[in-house]
């Protein structure tokens, strides 16, 4: 599998999640079910999912403004346990916006591009597949998180196995 495809599974599979999620009371999604100092509930981990996306791709990878910095409900947002409060769709149309613009970006890159060194920090580069695929494995580890807190809620979840999106070939 390659970054497109993956990304491609992603995509489609984010459609069935944010379904899901529409459906899903507010109270549902704003329940503090993970005791941890970032996160503590479901909303907090859209959030966070979305931010990381932005964050790579604008912060490093491009080194402009990222998305979440023109959302006035999620500008000042910080990585941590503070979306209880906001609305659903916010978070959703944040993280709509997030995925338009790194789609956008993955639709202009060659596979040249892919070993091109991203500095992080000073003392930090990475190629920039590696990075990519940190993203979309970091979105995958997440969703999960959220299928299961949804499960614990008694909720059923969408299918998100990447079984379910590989196209049969006879």
């Amino acid at each position: 599998m390659n970054i497109p495809e993956a990304c491609d599974y992603l995509t489609r599979a984010r459609r069935d999640l944010w379904t899901t999620l529409e459906g899903v009371p507010d109270e549902g999604l704003s329940r503090p079910l993970i005791g941890g100092p970032r996160f503590q509930c479901i909303k907090d981990l859209v959030f966070h999912t979305a931010s990381v996306e932005d964050g790579w791709l604008h912060h490093t990878i491009l080194q402009d403004e990222p998305v979440q910095h023109t959302f006035p409900v999620v500008k000042d947002i910080q990585d941590g346990p503070f979306c209880a409060e906001v609305p659903l769709g916010m978070l959703l149309a944040y993280w709509r916006a997030v995925e338009e613009s790194t789609l956008a970006y993955l639709a202009g890159l060659k596979d040249d591009d892919l070993k091109r060194l991203v500095n992080d920090s000073p003392t930090e580069r990475f190629v920039l597949d590696g990075l990519l695929w940190h993203v979309m494995i970091h979105e995958m580890r997440h969703t999960a998180q959220i299928v299961l807190l949804l499960r614990i809620q008694g909720i059923q979840p969408p299918a998100l196995d990447l079984f379910f999106y590989l196209p049969s070939v006879l």
